[in-house]
């Protein structure tokens, strides 16, 4: 915050907020396809993003997004399980969410979703994620390396050309409550659990980014 003196009153000047951008491994790859191929269709799985629409749609790709993240708070898929406890049912939630043809989709852009979901719909959405991809289609999904707690940011991703991603903090409402947070991250994925969690894809490729996020790129 600024402030600039005058004779009898300060002035203030809002502070603008900075925008972070990051370069991404597996962004790169993913633009050598959406370059070097026409009329590809991918799936971004997160709010819409008017950056991405321009790129995507820029280069003759279709477009098709979803803000799972978001539609796993409605309170209406809430169920208790076995031991009392409140989880989402995951087979509503998959009647509702991600209803597309078998191979339908060249890419998918995961970003970091596995890591804010409740536990019990990560596995069922990446197997309907398997399903949805085409053989050989790409799917591109980033694990924090370490705990953050309480204080972990969720981001958008919006594509700011072939290897730059803008970040853009991500706040949700929690149902019946007024203020916006950050949705708190779940857990931390190591090397093993990812390779179970994509145990059904053809391979996995990972980069270690220096802001201690593990990009993981995998082949359907």
């Amino acid at each position: 915050m600024r402030f600039f003196r005058g004779s009898s009153k300060q002035a203030v000047v809002p502070a603008v907020p900075q925008k972070l951008t990051r370069r991404s491994s597996g962004m790169g790859e993913i633009a050598r396809l959406l370059n070097s191929q026409d009329g590809l269709c991918v799936l971004d799985l997160g709010s819409t993003s008017a950056n991405n629409i321009r790129f995507l749609t820029g280069k003759g790709h279709k477009n098709y997004s979803e803000d799972l993240l978001r539609s796993s708070l409605d309170p209406a898929l809430r169920i208790q399980d076995g031991g009392g406890n409140s989880i989402i049912d995951s087979k509503k939630f998959l009647e509702e969410n991600l209803v597309y043809p078998n191979n339908h989709f060249d890419i998918v852009l995961c970003w970091n979703l596995p890591d804010y979901m409740e536990e019990n719909l990560v596995k069922p959405t990446i197997d309907r994620l398997w399903s949805v991809l085409k053989p050989g289609g790409l799917l591109l999904a980033f694990f924090h390396t370490r705990d953050a707690g309480p204080d972990s940011i969720c981001y958008r991703y919006h594509v700011n050309g072939t290897d730059m991603l803008e970040m853009q903090e991500v706040k949700f409402a929690a149902p019946g409550h007024s203020e916006k947070r950050s949705p708190r991250l779940q857990r931390v994925f190591n090397n093993r659990h990812i390779e179970n969690l994509f145990r059904d894809f053809a391979s996995i490729k990972f980069f270690l980014a220096r802001d201690a996020i593990r990009e993981v790129l995998v082949v359907r």
